[in-house]
């Protein structure tokens, strides 16, 4: 994944209240309230300042905010960043430190693909996008008649039948346009198509090289009054998972064969090196949410480092210590890399870093 989101909470300096939080106002029950939650959680934020305290506990305590779990980074009384969980977070937690806590988000989360979703008939096509930001939901439809076919038969029933297929054709060349156009915008990494049996076939031969590359057609699906979503969210679900099978199949490929020739780095501190160099296109790690590990860090986002002297030689006069994976995804959205958790990964550390060159 990408961090660009996470940038602008760099360029404030710390140290930074970083909260997760069950907000899940569903559960509440026994005296089991959001604001009870909130008090105990913020026990572990005895250093910071009541600014930021305060400002956390209106985020946290709002009921229109509402969300299975919430986390949260400020400093100096502001929300630095904020996201909304779809599930409580894996374990309530708060620190005051020199860089924000956010490996906790990131690995929740998951990898966020950015892909568009398409159910099509005759009529035209429901088009969804999902890509940074909330989703974008468009319908596409050029003409609407005539769209069905009869048994008259004769000529005129030829003449209409003809008129009725082009219907078709139109819609489904403007709904290839639109998905086309919707690929472009996000960067989707794939186009998941359902709908209607005769009309699927029609767009995938009108979408374009990009759109057809990452095509992939399903079964369930139907833009029906009443019609239920959830066999077409479950094949989406299924080829999302499918990809990011193969693409982490491919980054540990891509480890292997740049380990022979000295394009990729294991451990804390050869990753470190490498990030501090700008030379890493992806760090490969293991989510180890009760891992104690220490590094050096300066003020600028590449600087990091295993051994306090190391960091010191690079010309930061007085490092401080801090969480590695605190400094890992500063250092990763500070050069434009990306991260990927793998589920196993047979190195020190369990981490590694492939090279861009």
């Amino acid at each position: 994944m990408k961090l660009d989101m996470l940038r602008p909470l760099y360029e404030r300096e710390g140290p930074y209240a970083s909260a997760y939080l069950n907000t899940d106002r569903a559960m509440e029950q026994g005296g089991d309230q959001v604001e009870l939650r909130w008090k105990a959680l913020s026990e572990q934020l005895a250093d910071t300042d009541k600014a930021t305290l305060a400002v956390l506990e209106k985020l946290f305590t709002d009921v229109n905010a509402a969300a299975p779990g919430r986390a949260a980074f400020a400093a100096g009384g502001e929300i630095l960043y904020t996201e909304a969980l779809a599930e409580p977070p894996r374990r309530a937690t708060a620190r005051w430190s020199p860089l924000p806590h956010v490996m906790p988000l990131l690995a929740q989360r998951g990898e966020n693909v950015p892909h568009v979703r398409v159910i099509i008939d005759h009529l035209g096509a429901d088009v969804v996008t999902v890509g940074p930001g909330a989703p974008r939901r468009t319908s596409v439809q050029v003409q609407d008649w005539p769209h069905q076919k009869t048994s008259q038969g004769g000529w005129s029933q030829r003449h209409y039948e003809n008129n009725v297929e082009e219907t078709w054709a139109r819609n489904a060349r403007a709904v290839a346009e639109a998905v086309d156009e919707e690929v472009r915008r996000v960067g989707a990494e794939l186009v998941v198509v359902a709908g209607d049996p005769q009309s699927r076939p029609l767009l995938v031969d009108k979408l374009g090289k990009e759109a057809s590359d990452r095509l992939v057609v399903v079964d369930h699906g139907s833009r029906a009054t009443g019609s239920d979503p959830f066999p077409f969210n479950q094949d989406v679900e299924a080829a999302i998972d499918s990809w990011l099978d193969r693409r982490r199949k491919e980054l540990l490929e891509r480890y292997e064969e740049g380990s022979a020739k000295e394009l990729a780095a294991c451990g804390l501190s050869d990753v470190a090196c490498a990030l501090r160099e700008g030379r890493v296109d992806t760090v490969l790690m293991v989510d180890r949410p009760d891992s104690d590990a220490l590094m050096w860090v300066g003020p600028e986002g590449g600087q990091l480092a295993v051994e306090r002297e190391e960091m010191q030689e690079w010309g930061v006069a007085e490092p401080v210590q801090d969480r590695a994976d605190a400094a890992l995804a500063r250092a990763i959205a500070a050069t434009d890399a990306e991260l990927w958790f793998v589920p196993e990964l047979d190195v020190p550390g369990e981490i590694a870093a492939v090279f861009r060159f």
